[in-house]
């Protein structure tokens, strides 16, 4: 053998042994390799967790962590949903909040009659935390979305709105404020639909059976007496006074089911923007000035020269707003008492002025939802969420 042959083979020797020591150090890591480099959990479909979550597929991902379709072996089999937290500190704390404020749920509502997710247990994987959940369906951004933004029909949106405010009122009841309100934490639990033709749009769309909800997510709920972070909500669903550092409590969540309740009106985002300002420009184009009392109290004078919103209309930021934004009654797409009603609720729920905003217990008295409260009509109304209108 030739001295280039053997220094072939020396190479492949050394390059075998450097991916042997390489798999022993990883073997020695223990827990690490269950981690993957941002913190998920390295997992495949078959997969049992704790002798007893088969994983059965991934459902979905976020920041926090993925949630993944398991079946119960301690359950029969039943399927449940397992939010698998990443191994990181924040996460892993921010996950024990969370239980805590779902073992409250739990205790204020053991016949689950109030509209949230139920949890079903929890546990610690090498250092993930995760949350067993009942298996719901599609969130209402997501069927939405898979619907070609065709807005919800009034009358679906009043069950759907009258299920959101009873859950939210009886948070609120309990101290706590959910601060994460959006389509994406209100869950269908099914979502199985039938296509039907509008004669308006003049195309088919998807029209959900069930407009039976839950509310979901509750890693960012505060109680009363918690600190309260700066900054909350999802940018488009956040209140005034908490763009403005006004402090908060209960009323920045009815803001947020305002705009969410008009998104299912609509079909797309009342405040489709990710600028402060921009925003506060959004707000004053669809409800007028902002009071004189909520500029001269907030901490951000940056954004205001002499009480009013510094802004150009000519800019281009300018022309996009008003482009994006008009009056809020200019977007009501019918004449009919009903559509007027729901119409002055969500004034009532967009009030800048938190004091002013409705209450959740007064927003299930409205008028929008006198049908709810006639027990004559009440069965009518809610069959009539299937396909009607």
């Amino acid at each position: 053998m030739g001295k280039t042959e053997l220094i072939s083979l020396y190479k492949a020797f050394v390059d075998c042994l450097c991916v042997c020591i390489s798999k022993d150090s990883s073997k020695a890591g223990g827990d690490d390799e269950r981690n993957a480099e941002n913190g998920h959990l390295v997992y495949s479909r078959g997969d049992v967790l704790q002798e007893r979550y088969e994983i059965l597929s991934t459902l979905g991902e976020g920041t926090f962590g993925k949630v993944v379709r398991c079946s119960d072996h301690d359950r029969g089999g039943h399927h449940v949903a397992l939010k698998i937290i990443k191994n990181l500190d924040k996460y892993r704390e921010a996950a024990k909040l969370e239980i805590n404020v779902l073992e409250k749920i739990i205790e204020k509502d053991p016949h689950k009659e109030h509209h949230c997710v139920q949890m079903l247990g929890w546990f610690d994987y090498f250092g993930h935390m995760c949350i067993s959940f009942e298996l719901l369906s599609l969130s209402t951004f997501d069927f939405l979305k898979n619907n070609s933004f065709i807005p919800y029909p009034l009358n679906q949106i009043r069950h759907m709105a009258h299920q959101i405010c009873h859950a939210v009122s009886f948070l609120h009841d309990n101290q706590l404020t959910h601060t994460d309100l959006k389509p994406e934490n209100i869950l269908f639990v099914n979502s199985e639909y039938s296509v039907v033709y509008n004669p308006e749009k003049k195309c088919n769309e998807k029209r959900v059976n069930n407009t039976t909800v839950r509310l979901v997510d509750f890693g960012s709920a505060t109680f009363d007496h918690e600190h309260h972070s700066v900054v909350i909500s999802t940018r488009h669903y956040r209140a005034p006074e908490v763009i403005l550092e006004l402090g908060w409590s209960h009323p920045c969540d009815v803001w947020s089911i305002g705009c969410i309740l008009f998104e299912y009106y609509a079909g797309f985002t009342l405040f489709q923007t990710h600028d402060n300002k921009e925003h506060l420009a959004m707000m004053e184009r669809v409800h007028g000035p902002l009071p004189q009392r909520m500029i001269r109290k907030c901490r951000k004078q940056k954004f205001f020269h002499r009480g009013q919103l510094e802004w150009n209309e000519c800019s281009v930021a300018g022309r996009y707003v008003k482009k994006k934004c008009k009056p809020l009654q200019n977007y009501l797409s019918a004449q009919s008492s009903e559509h007027h009603q729901f119409f002055n609720l969500l004034e009532e729920m967009l009030q800048y002025e938190p004091w002013k905003r409705i209450s959740l217990s007064s927003a299930l008295s409205h008028p929008f939802f006198s049908a709810v409260s006639q027990p004559q009509r009440s069965r009518g109304w809610r069959d009539s969420c299937d396909l009607s209108r």
